[in-house]
């Protein structure tokens, strides 16, 4: 009976913590402000963030979420799969086609990056423990400043202190809507500055790339990623995974995918708190 009363007593107290943590959000937050950047009305307005954190904790991690829309439409979004799992979620907002053209975005993403890993510490969370992660275009945006370093040099932010890059469904050779700025059609592949494929190298992050089923995703999006994952061991680099979510497409992936991003980041909190390696 002391032993049910106990475990009774114990369940109740647990609960009890778990009810007490309460999360904030800071919206709409300038993150070219006080940096290289010049002014500019159309980029003030669209390149904010909001950092969604649990004010009762300390040293917690932190995922950058990108938002998806093909470079050209959607905004700053925090998905509800990561609400409330005890960790920071920074939602990117950033200039989208065709008001503005390659590399605008791309460097909106880095200027973001940037503004957490400078800044993220006064909302609690760790900058050892910084996840960049997005769906379709927003994985893309991410892959990029991963591997391509020199955005975010531009800040004096080393990309390889990323501590991971997870991907949903991101393009790996140069984006449509990039070809599309250069005249050329969705089924000409291309590879050049602008396709994360062209910065392939041994020392970056380590990478988890998930797509959708290969027959039912947007076209060859599985095929670009396993090309992708292929270069990176074939240079070196040896914690690059690539899943693949049998039965979902390019939009129904991203729950399933929430759900393997969020083990990333315990994984990396776990990690981190035993001193060892994240593999």
């Amino acid at each position: 009976m002391k032993k049910l009363l106990l475990c009774f007593l114990f369940t109740i107290a647990i609960i009890s913590v778990k009810a007490q943590k309460t999360y904030t959000i800071a919206s709409s937050i300038p993150y070219y402000r006080g940096t290289l950047a010049t002014t500019d009305s159309t980029r003030d307005a669209a390149c904010v963030l909001d950092v969604y954190y649990p004010d009762t904790d300390k040293n917690f991690p932190v995922v950058i979420w990108f938002h998806g829309g093909g470079l050209t439409g959607g905004k700053k979004e925090i998905p509800k799969g990561l609400l409330e799992k005890g960790f920071a979620v920074v939602a990117v907002g950033y200039r989208l086609s065709p008001k503005v053209k390659a590399p605008a975005y791309i460097e909106d993403a880095a200027a973001a990056v940037a503004w957490v890993f400078k800044n993220i510490r006064k909302y609690g969370g760790n900058p050892d423990q910084v996840v960049l992660s997005g769906h379709s275009a927003g994985a893309y945006l991410a892959l990029m400043i991963t591997l391509d370093k020199s955005y975010l040099q531009k800040y004096d932010v080393d990309a390889d202190r990323i501590a991971e890059l997870v991907a949903l469904s991101g393009q790996a050779i140069t984006h449509f809507t990039v070809r599309q700025e250069n005249g050329i059609g969705n089924l000409q592949p291309t590879i050049d500055r602008y396709a994360p494929l062209y910065f392939v190298r041994p020392n970056a992050p380590q990478t988890l790339l998930i797509t959708g089923d290969r027959e039912i995703e947007l076209m060859g999006r599985y095929e670009e990623n396993a090309y992708l994952q292929r270069m990176m061991k074939l240079t070196g680099h040896s914690a690059c995974r690539l899943l693949e979510l049998q039965g979902f497409n390019h939009g129904t992936m991203v729950e399933p995918a929430l759900a393997l991003l969020i083990e990333e980041v315990n994984k990396i909190r776990s990690a981190k708190r035993s001193g060892q390696a994240v593999h």
